[in-house]
Parts: C-alpha cells; structure tokens; sequence
C-alpha cells in the first residue's frame, strides 16, 4: 500500500523533523485511519537509503494518519510517496 507525505507534525512555536502526517488514498474517515496504527513505512531516498517508521495514530477526522520515523526527515520528502507494510 502507498502513502504521500504531506507535511512535518507542527506545532504553533516547533516543528518534529522525525513526525510526518501521511494521506493514504482510500482512508477518509478516521476509524479506518485508525485500523493502520502500528504499521511499518519505509520511505526511500533517491540515493537508494531507507528510513524506516511506525504509524502511531490518526491524524484529524479525513483519514490522514501520523508516523514516527526513526530518525530525522529532509524536507525533500514532502510531496514522496512512501510504502505501508
């Protein structure tokens, strides 16, 4: 399954470099956000890397779901696909 990274956890004043909201087509509402909680994602650099990251729990009401990566994300990411196992 495929997810799109849509943006970084934010807050008013910090920003989380390793939390990510993801949008997973198929998934608008947040009860089937919520069957995804703990699933893998692996996101793929263009260099060929890997980081790996857990999804932690539903983000809002529209199906967007929140994961922890294991280390810090660069910002290209935004906008990458990643995949759900």
């Amino acid at each position: 399954m495929e997810a799109i990274i849509s943006n970084f956890r934010l807050g008013r004043h910090t920003k989380s470099n390793n939390h990510m909201i993801l949008i997973v087509p198929g998934t608008e509402t947040k009860d089937k956000a919520e069957s995804l909680v703990n699933k893998n994602v692996i996101w793929k650099s263009s260099a060929g890397k890997e980081i790996h990251g857990k999804i932690a729990s539903a983000h809002g009401n529209k199906g967007a779901v929140r994961v922890i990566f294991e280390r810090g994300m660069p910002g290209q990411a935004i906008g990458q696909k990643v995949t759900i196992q």
